[in-house]
């Protein structure tokens, strides 16, 4: 099924297929605001209410799949590449950062939609150049961006592929800012834990920037590889890690995973191996959602002492990146 309707004043696609069920806003970022699995009664991400639609326009980060490019924070708002130098607004005055990046609110456009017996296919796409001036201002480069959700009886593969039009190697860093609501499928928050494939912690100064020192999981830590650690209705949870893959139900997985300890329903959050860095965030810990959001790169990157080592990259002229992403209950 795939239909168009007003959403509080906004258009939207709403889809489903199987057990799943969809809800899309192209024009505030394509962000997916609404993934839940009737069957089992989850809803996976926190999705505004009527009365938080304006706050959803400010700060659609805190809702849905909102893709962020660049991930997290920028030092000073700034960084050099090939003599360039890249100067973004500052966002967070008390750290003079920027944060969060300059697509999760632009306006995308629906350029496919197909259905057939097995799956639904919503394809949206955005693009910016030099009579664009949303984003070309901060990044000077003509790029197209295409988010693809796909949804069929194993819930939701999302791909996000970005498209260098410029004449220019063209950085590319993309996370998501996803809000898992926690509880998901009845109980209380203590009855959830939550698995990350996280490896080692990386430091972080008062400014929430990597300071270069990793440091191993301490027992706190320690428990988003082996037994969960609850996340909401608990102390505030802000921290950054490196990727190591985790076992789950006896197989090597890379992502999060939320469950109920008590009845076994569990949330999963699948990422490829463009992912390379995990923040995670649980907003003061008395809300009913937390966040682990993936990164292509580690916060502030392209200021590292060593980028390449931090997952910065970027793209030739004419060239593709890509990255998939799954979510899905069971």
């Amino acid at each position: 099924m795939i239909r168009c309707i007003e959403w509080n004043g906004l258009q939207a696609v709403e889809f489903s297929k199987g057990d799943y069920t969809a809800l899309l806003i192209p024009s505030v970022g394509a962000n997916l605001i609404r993934l839940a699995n009737t069957k089992l009664g989850v809803e996976i991400l926190r999705t505004p209410t009527a009365e938080e639609v304006e706050t959803f326009k400010s700060r659609p980060q805190i809702f849905g799949l909102p893709l962020l490019f660049p991930p997290n924070r920028i030092e000073h708002g700034r960084y050099e590449f090939e003599g360039r130098t890249y100067q973004y607004p500052i966002t967070i005055e008390k750290e003079q950062n920027y944060h969060h990046g300059i697509i999760k609110g632009e306006p995308f456009v629906v350029s496919k939609a197909e259905e057939d017996e097995d799956s639904v296919k919503i394809e949206c796409r955005y693009y910016s150049n030099a009579a664009n001036d949303a984003i070309y201002k901060d990044f000077p480069h003509a790029f197209k961006c295409k988010i693809v959700y796909k949804l069929s009886h194993k819930g939701l593969k999302q791909e996000v592929v970005f498209s260098n039009r410029s004449e220019q190697n063209m950085p590319v860093g993309v996370g998501f800012h996803t809000p898992i609501v926690i509880p998901f499928a009845g109980g209380e928050a203590a009855d959830y834990r939550m698995r990350v494939a996280v490896g080692e912690q990386v430091e972080l100064s008062e400014r929430n920037l990597p300071t270069g020192n990793k440091l191993p999981l301490d027992e706190k830590w320690a428990k988003l590889r082996e037994g969960g650690l609850q996340v909401t209705d608990c102390e505030p949870l802000e921290a950054g890690f490196t990727l190591r893959e985790i076992e789950v139900d006896g197989k090597s997985y890379r992502g999060a995973v939320v469950e109920n300890i008590k009845t076994g329903v569990k949330v999963f959050y699948e990422v490829d191996d463009k992912t390379t860095y995990w923040t995670l965030w649980n907003n003061g810990g008395q809300v009913n959602y937390c966040c682990p959001e993936p990164q292509s790169w580690t916060t502030n990157a392209p200021n590292a002492a060593n980028p390449k080592a931090a997952g910065f990259v970027a793209v030739e002229p004419g060239e593709k990146w890509k990255a998939v992403y799954k979510l899905y209950a069971k």
